[in-house]
This record gives C-alpha cells, structure tokens and sequence, in this order.
C-alpha cells in the first residue's frame, strides 16, 4: 500500500514505516503530525485518485528530527572579465517517519 502526498508544496509518494526529508514542518520532535492533501492511495491493484484529494483519505506521521541537508555550493563565472562569486546554503529540512495510511 503506498500514497501520494503532498507535504510543504512539495509531493512524496510514501509507504507506511518509510523514512523522509521534507522541509521544515513546525512542532516539536516526537509530535504526531497528520496530511489530509491525499492525492492517490493503492491498496493491492486497487486504485483511488483523488480530483483533487482523496475524500477522507489521511497520513499520519511523527516527526523525527529537524535538520540541515547537505551543503549547496552555488558558483557564477564569466570567463575573461574577472568574476566569479561562490555563495552556499544549508536547507533546513524535517525528518519524518511515515506511522499509518488511512483511506
């Protein structure tokens, strides 16, 4: 059984127990979190789209830990006049353990 959700804008296709990174979610660590924007559930062949969400369709979810993700170097060049700036950032993100999904 595995859904597709969207979480922070952004949409996952999530199975129960599964580990991810999505950006940062508020609350605290160990909180209980649910996702209502269910956009597909299949369940053994059978299969429900949602136009857009799937009516009462809901994903619960802990979070885990919030962190940082892996340095982005960012790095502009013009060749011959001299330029070049190095810039880098650190997207804070939340680790989240997929608990149950609910049709």
């Amino acid at each position: 059984m595995y859904a597709i959700v969207e979480i922070a804008g952004q949409q996952f296709k999530v199975m129960q127990g599964q580990e991810l990174f999505v950006n940062r979610l508020e609350g605290e660590e160990g909180s209980k979190i649910s996702f209502d924007k269910v956009l597909l559930i299949e369940n053994g062949g059978n299969t429900k789209v949602g136009t857009p969400t799937v009516a009462g369709a809901n994903v619960k979810a802990t979070i885990k830990e919030h962190c940082k993700g892996k340095k982005v170097i960012v790095f502009k060049k013009k060749r011959r006049k001299g330029y070049q700036t190095l810039n880098g950032h650190r997207q804070y993100l939340s680790k989240v353990l997929i608990d149950s999904i609910t049709e």
